[in-house]
């Protein structure tokens, strides 16, 4: 690689975050609106201890399709971005343990683990906890030096 290529990558390393948490957040959406339109396509998957719960199993998609469009548009928008990828992604790491060693249960262990990826990244330069947090609160001028600065400790 030339020293101009090394230095872009370098320059522009941050994207690939911005990549994951998108992308995840897209698998969400999707997955997420598929089960409020289709419920009764999902319903097969629930495991047999799903069965235990007292509400029904079209019910229980439904609930999880909501969890799913929320939580995917906080991590699309970077609100609450950490806790956001943490429910997520262990909610689809406990998925994939209900359904044995399967091809499926592999590639959502896959997800899961990247969507868990955010977690320890945070929130990236386009997400709204970062710009929530680059702007700085104006903390008003006290008479004294005194209180201003018991002020600003309490702050």
């Amino acid at each position: 690689m030339t020293q101009t290529r090394k230095a872009w990558m370098k320059k522009h390393k941050h994207i690939g975050t911005i990549i994951v948490r998108i992308s995840m957040a897209l698998v969400f959406l999707y997955f997420g609106f598929s089960q409020l339109l289709q419920p009764a396509r999902f319903v097969g998957w629930l495991p047999p201890e799903a069965s235990l719960i007292p509400i029904s199993g079209t019910t229980l998609i439904l609930f999880n399709g909501v969890f799913e469009v929320v939580f995917g548009t906080l991590l699309i928008v970077g609100a609450y971005t950490r806790i956001s990828a943490a429910l997520l992604g262990l909610h689809l790491f406990m998925i994939s343990l209900t359904m044995g060693f399967t091809q499926t249960a592999v590639r959502d262990i896959g997800l899961a683990l990247a969507t868990l990826s955010i977690v320890f990244t945070g929130p990236d330069v386009w997400s709204l906890d970062t710009k929530s947090h680059s702007q700085k609160k104006e903390i008003p001028k006290a008479d004294n030096s005194e209180t201003d600065e018991d002020y600003r400790n309490y702050l």
